[in-house]
């Protein structure tokens, strides 16, 4: 695999990990930050828009997990995929903890 491809993959695990916030909201009605919110991804947004914004991150993660080429016969770029869902997953949990403490 070229060098990039590992970046892909990397950030497709970013973009992946970074639909479940928004969609879950999304799809129960509860509002929850995204960056088209007033403050950008402190305020509140609409349900529609974090549908909308968590099926933007899947079609991208998608995206670039074909460009990529992540497979099980590449165990590296499952790995690296894997480490960007939990970077990004640590990230969120940290940034939503303090929306959280907010309320």
């Amino acid at each position: 695999m070229k060098w990039y491809q590992y970046i892909a993959c990397f950030f497709a695990g970013l973009f992946i990990a970074n639909t479940v916030p928004h969609l879950i909201h999304g799809v129960s009605g509860d509002v929850f930050p995204t960056p088209f919110a007033t403050p950008a991804g402190k305020g509140p947004s609409s349900p529609t828009v974090n549908v909308f914004w968590g099926l933007l991150n899947l079609v991208i993660g998608y995206l670039l997990m074909r460009a990529g080429r992540v497979s099980n016969q590449k165990v590296m770029s499952l790995v690296v995929f894997f480490i960007g869902i939990l970077l990004m997953s640590w990230m969120l949990s940290v940034a939503f903890m303090e929306k959280q403490m907010q309320f």
